[in-house]
């Protein structure tokens, strides 16, 4: 269906703006869980005032996204240890019969699933501004600047500009996505003031990018991260320091294409059917590539820890392959919900010659031409030369490693932290870890739903918001 772009943009808010009886459905049980969770603080004689916060305090949640927080101030001589413990116990209590995890971020919280609605209880510690003790502590002061600023109006172009970003996959300032806050979402908006104006200011927007909506005396060399959003609650926080260089840099390119060519597609991107198992065979094919896989067990730990650790460790394995000479095309990491999962690593060769030519130095540093050649003269892994070209010795020397799959197991074995593996991931590996090549990875792939979605979208390459012939996944 075509749309002008303001038809296009209404169509989009329509649906992400909560219905009224959506509203009152999320308001009222947002309210049941705080009574019934202060009620618990009370039986358990516990200190703590109750607020309702985020998304749903401000009014600008998405309809298919109505996560409560309820947050439990607590005086500030409390002892954190109380907040897994004593506060923990206590949202246990008041959330009994519905399905409960346990969470940790910098401190333990419970998350509450009811009917499909997920409830965060979190405690924080009920200070004055600027004398935080955790992290959580700003979370009510972002709240009491944001809100009072809003209307229906600046509430709706809050909406949009989360959706599109959803939609282009920068949403969500956890380890694991490294994109844009809800909050930084509000920010952009009260600074831009409209969707378009924001996606305008992204689309020439320059590295390491300063915005404030105070007065900062603070300058962008006193910040880190690749865009400076100065939290106003926090004037030496900055807001935006989650956000990855690679995510940055999608919503800029998003952005300027949207405004190029505006399409529902940036918003809802079309789903990209996993590959059959034949198509998958005549991919690689068709390629010429080797993808490599290494397995890897569950990691136990948090999620923003688990993927801060993937993440390092999927860098370590890209350079180690890099640093013997093999040419990495493309490198990515999956993991399921338990955190079981696969690097993947393409490349442009499985084999290299037995033989690697190395430069020596240029004649003219007569010192460093007599070591080259007094270490490579007799040595047994001298193939050919040394010999002089142009104006320098160069030399054939026995490859370490000729094969991907050797290179592998032999600097992985043991888990490979010697080699800069982060330490829960080494552990993950297997004393010798599963290596597949090419075809071999297809049994887990016809069992697995979630990593053949990853690999085909992979394989594919292109952001499912680009324009795009929509036949090209059934020949990749």
């Amino acid at each position: 269906m075509n749309y002008t772009l303001e038809n296009l943009l209404a169509e989009v808010l329509r649906r992400v703006s909560p219905a009224p009886e959506d509203r009152r459905r999320i308001k009222g049980l947002a309210e049941r869980l705080k009574d019934r969770v202060e009620g618990a603080l009370k039986a358990a004689g516990l200190h703590g005032e109750l607020r309702v916060e985020g998304s749903l305090a401000k009014n600008t949640w998405l309809t298919d996204s109505a996560d409560i927080d309820i947050f439990i101030r607590v005086p500030p001589e409390v002892d954190r240890e109380a907040f897994g413990t004593d506060y923990l116990k206590a949202a246990k209590e008041a959330t009994t019969g519905f399905e409960q995890i346990e969470r940790f971020s910098e401190h333990p919280y419970l998350e509450v699933l009811v009917n499909g609605v997920r409830i965060n209880v979190v405690p924080c510690y009920s200070v004055e501004k600027g004398a935080w003790k955790s992290a959580t502590d700003r979370t009510p002061f972002h709240t009491d600047y944001v809100k009072p600023k809003l209307d229906d109006e600046l509430c709706g172009q809050i909406r949009l500009l989360k959706q599109f970003m959803k939609g282009i996959g920068v949403y969500g300032s956890e380890m694991k996505v490294g994109g844009f806050s809800g909050y930084l979402c509000e920010l952009l908006i009260l600074h831009y003031h409209t969707f378009l104006q924001a996606l305008k200011a992204a689309s020439s927007w320059r590295p390491r990018t300063m915005i404030y909506l105070e007065d900062s005396k603070l300058t962008v060399e006193e910040y880190e991260g690749n865009l400076v959003i100065v939290d106003p609650v926090d004037e030496k926080r900055n807001a935006a320091s989650a956000v990855t260089k690679q995510r940055l840099n999608e919503f800029i390119g998003a952005s300027r294409e949207f405004l190029n060519q505006p399409r529902l597609t940036f918003f809802y991107p079309p789903g990209i059917p996993s590959l059959s198992t034949e198509i998958l065979l005549q991919t690689f094919n068709q390629r010429g590539t080797t993808l490599a896989f290494i397995e890897f067990k569950k990691v136990n730990a948090v999620s923003d820890v688990v993927w801060g650790q993937l993440y390092k460790s999927q860098r370590v394995l890209r350079r180690l392959v890099e640093a013997h000479d093999f040419h990495v095309v493309s490198d990515g990491v999956w993991a399921d919900e338990t955190c079981r999962g696969i690097f993947l690593l393409e490349l442009e060769e499985r084999q290299k010659p037995l033989m690697q030519k190395t430069i020596g130095p240029p004649l003219q540093m007569k010192e460093e031409c007599e070591n080259f050649l007094r270490k490579h003269s007799a040595s047994p892994s001298t193939l050919w030369g040394p010999k002089i070209e142009g104006d320098r010795w160069i030399v054939g020397i026995t490859r370490k490693y000729s094969e991907i799959v050797k290179l592998l197991r032999s600097e992985l074995k043991k888990g490979g932290r010697e080699k800069g593996i982060a330490e829960l991931v080494s552990r993950a590996f297997t004393d010798e870890p599963g290596i597949l090549i090419g075809e071999e990875i297809v049994p887990f792939y016809r069992k697995n739903k979630d990593f053949a979605e990853f690999l085909t979208e992979h394989l594919y390459g292109r952001p499912r918001w680009l324009k795009m012939n929509l036949t090209r996944s059934e020949s990749l």
